[in-house]
């Protein structure tokens, strides 16, 4: 039998009851990284043999595991955090399994994209899980570019390093977007930034971003136009310069009396504060 076991993310304590059992019953745990694995099976008194199984070697190795798997011993798949083959290694050893009739049983727990859209603020009854954009650039330009008309919200894996140029991407070809970035989900410096884009922007300028990110797309608005914009922005005019309100707190005043989308008031604010005329 071939058990796809989750693994905690960030927080050892998110591990399952069932997880921790399944590691002590396996005859053998194929592991992305043996050395991170092993870690974590210490914590928890598990001794058990390992192997290595990732993206490189898993032509040799999942010949492998099927031949322990066919000689009718149980493997234990892990990643080094969260559910196997969600954007990590396992797909194909699944499939493997799955043609030659060998049981594979899914045991559920930690995944970064549910535990960050579930603290988003965002809509949960659908969403596009799309995993790691292209390192390159005019490919993952192309990507984003395909979320344009998308009536769900999107969810991406990102490294910290190329945080900021994909929120300058989405702004550019997506528009003043809300968006919602995790990071560091479930450890110790746990951080959630929600806004427009060019506001959580704003909040990462002049940070060394560490840790994995989830960056969260809002989907596209029904209306895809202020509806009045003479009134918006009579009544941003009026908190910038007679109230002297900040862009954000004028933003978020006029979205809520004229009932819009708060990113379409921002994206007419800069406008407004880009043309003042007193």
């Amino acid at each position: 039998m071939l058990y796809i076991v989750a693994t905690p993310i960030g927080n050892l304590e998110d591990i399952t009851f069932r997880a921790i059992r399944i590691l002590k019953e396996v005859d053998l745990v194929a592991a992305e990284d043996t050395r991170h694995t092993r870690k974590l099976l210490t914590h928890f008194g598990i001794t058990k043999p390992l192997t290595s199984y990732f993206d490189h070697n898993k032509s040799l190795k999942g010949e492998y595991i099927l031949d322990r798997l066919r000689d009718g011993l149980s493997v234990a798949l892990v990643t080094d955090a969260g559910t196997p083959c969600i954007s990590d290694p396992g797909y194909q050893l699944v499939r493997s399994a799955v043609s030659e009739g060998i049981a594979v049983v899914p045991i559920p727990g930690a995944c970064a994209a549910i535990a960050a859209l579930s603290a988003s603020g965002l809509p949960t009854d659908s969403f596009i899980f799309h995993g790691f954009l292209s390192n390159r650039s005019a490919r993952r330009r192309d990507c984003i570019s395909s979320f344009k008309e998308a009536k769900h919200v999107i969810v991406l894996y990102e490294a910290p390093v190329r945080l900021m140029a994909t929120l300058e991407d989405i702004r550019e070809l997506l528009g003043e977007r809300v968006v919602v970035v995790g990071r560091e989900l479930t450890k110790l410096h746990e951080e959630f930034v929600r806004g427009p884009v060019s506001e959580v922007m704003d909040s990462f300028v002049d940070r060394q971003i560490r840790g994995e990110v989830v960056i969260l797309i809002s989907p596209r608005s029904e209306e895809t136009q202020i509806p009045d914009f003479a009134e918006v922005e009579a009544r941003l005019r009026k908190y910038f310069f007679r109230e002297s309100l900040t862009l954000k707190d004028a933003v978020r005043r006029v979205s809520t009396e004229l009932g819009l989308p708060r990113s379409e008031v921002y994206a007419e604010a800069l406008r407004v504060k880009d043309n003042r005329l007193d």
